[in-house]
């Protein structure tokens, strides 16, 4: 769960706001008591290689995109 800080405590204590969220936390910095913003840890984006891809996925079936079985669709409706 994020921290939630006001926008005075934000200014004044951005520093160690910054240095918490390069720590892994996420705060949110609220005005009048309504979220306005989320302090977030900055993540690199890797670049992904050529013939590599996301999920690590070799093979995907033909049938994926049919419709789920009975007894499973059930729990979608």
């Amino acid at each position: 769960m994020a921290d939630t800080v006001n926008l005075y405590e934000a200014k004044t204590n951005l520093s160690k706001l910054v240095d918490r969220a390069a720590a892994g936390e996420e705060i949110v910095i609220a005005k009048a008591g309504k979220p306005k913003a989320k302090l977030v840890p900055y993540r690199t984006g890797k670049k992904r290689k050529f013939g590599r891809n996301l999920l690590g996925i070799t093979y995907i079936s033909d049938d994926f995109d049919e419709p789920l079985p009975p007894e499973i669709q059930k729990y979608f409706e």
